[in-house]
């Protein structure tokens, strides 16, 4: 087994993988359950952007993580704790050098962590050779967080019940500016929140794309954050606008690379932010698929 996993992922070799932020397109919420949890309808699109997650395999069994995230003990870091899961399970004698290049916000709503979660399984699977299906990794994932398996499969999906029914799907391939305040949203007490409107009526995956994209939660976030408002407001002067899951990352959707830019050059200069393109199918598993071709493991 070492021996075949270093014929086709050499040692000395580093590869780099995208982490990709995610979008919320829309977010409706549809009922709290008896547990607690709430039933919701939403729809994941991947960007051409997000952190890079460098690797490089060691023999030895030790996972190495940099760079340290002094909020954040080793073993409680997502990245972390997916490698040692999956080592776990797969008993591979393999370790790695893992280097994070963090650009994502944290608590953006973007799916920062979940993302670099799962870009660590699923290029370990392919490293280590450990060969996990998708959907072995996802139930893995699941463990660290419930959007991890998302972009685990990754491909947009149409989503439901509390997060977990996927329904693959092909939206537009819109391009995005993308604002992110100063703040940090809690999900849980946005969810929690009394004025969360919680009666929007189920429907159908064709019927919610035919319609104008909203989100449930904007209003709650808006009326509590006036940094989130303001960007709502400075952005939907130039196209329909909104908030991503719980936030605080809001985005306006544009036809064309050019019109974003454009948009995105005028901001304030105290905004931060982005400009990218949607993505139906995950930069990671762009990049995979061109490793196993390169690779002939397909």
């Amino acid at each position: 087994m070492v021996e075949k996993t270093i014929q086709k992922f050499g040692a000395s070799e580093v590869f780099t993988f995208p982490c990709p932020a995610k979008l919320n397109l829309f977010l409706y919420i549809n009922g709290r359950r008896e547990d607690g949890y709430h039933e919701l309808q939403t729809l994941f699109q991947f960007l051409d952007f997000g952190d890079d997650l460098s690797i490089s395999l060691r023999e030895d069994g030790k996972i190495q993580l940099t760079p340290a995230m002094p909020d954040i003990p080793l073993e409680s870091n997502l990245i972390y704790r997916a490698a040692k899961l999956l080592q776990q399970k797969t008993q591979t004698k393999f370790g790695a050098n893992l280097h994070l290049n963090k650009r994502l916000p944290m608590g953006g709503g973007v799916g920062g962590g979940s993302s670099d979660a799962a870009t660590t399984l699923v290029a370990l699977n392919l490293l280590w050779q450990t060969g996990l299906s998708l959907e072995e990794l996802a139930q893995l994932g699941l463990q660290l967080g419930a959007d991890v398996p998302i972009f685990v499969h990754g491909k947009s999906a149409f989503a439901e019940g509390v997060g977990e029914k996927l329904q693959f799907c092909e939206p537009l391939e819109k391009w995005y500016v993308v604002l992110k305040p100063k703040v940090s949203i809690s999900t849980a007490v946005v969810f929690q929140h009394p004025d969360l409107p919680r009666n929007t009526p189920k429907r159908s995956m064709i019927e919610c794309l035919s319609r104008d994209y909203e989100n449930d939660c904007e209003k709650i976030v808006k009326n509590h954050y006036s940094e989130v408002e303001e960007m709502l407001n400075w952005l939907i002067q130039y196209a329909p606008a909104r908030l991503t899951g719980t936030g605080a990352c809001v985005f306006a959707e544009f036809d064309t690379q050019k019109s974003a830019e454009l948009v995105f050059q005028t901001k304030p200069k105290s905004y931060d932010g982005f400009v990218a393109q949607g993505q139906n199918l995950s930069p990671l598993h762009q990049l995979i698929n061109q490793l196993k071709q390169q690779r002939n493991l397909l």
